[in-house]
């Protein structure tokens, strides 16, 4: 098994796509992780105060973990998880929406994850459906 994640033997091309995304998360998480204060002005959040910040970290940890979980499954090559990413995304996409609503994350920022999240949804799905047909 750890074989197969050094060097992923037969990946395919959605089960990269799901890899590049866990990637592109796992960097997210670990810049809130590792310079909360940087992300937050970043951000326009504004200074933060100690227990913000160890907040902000906390959530860098567990997003850099669910970017882990894609690129293992992404290395694994692991078609349900694949699979289970097109429902997922759609998803997120609304809690990002819902968040703006009330106020809990900024238009611009819920509208940054928005945006990434659909674009790496269409990709996946577009890769999934090519694979499929073949």
């Amino acid at each position: 098994m750890f074989k197969r994640l050094l060097s992923p033997p037969e990946q395919s091309r959605a089960a990269k796509t799901v890899e590049i995304y866990g990637w592109i998360i796992f960097l997210e998480g670990g810049l809130l992780l590792l310079f909360p204060d940087f992300m937050a002005r970043l951000m326009h959040f504004g200074p933060l105060n100690p227990q913000a910040s160890g907040f902000l970290r906390l959530i860098g940890m567990l997003v850099s973990g669910f970017g882990m979980l894609y690129v293992l499954s992404g290395r694994l090559n692991a078609e349900g998880f694949v699979f289970a990413t097109l429902i997922d995304s759609a998803i997120r996409r609304t809690d990002h929406g819902h968040a703006m609503l009330f106020g809990a994350l900024a238009g611009p920022l819920a509208l940054l994850f928005a945006i990434e999240d659909s674009a790496s949804w269409l990709w996946a799905l577009l890769t999934w459906r090519a694979e499929r047909r073949t």
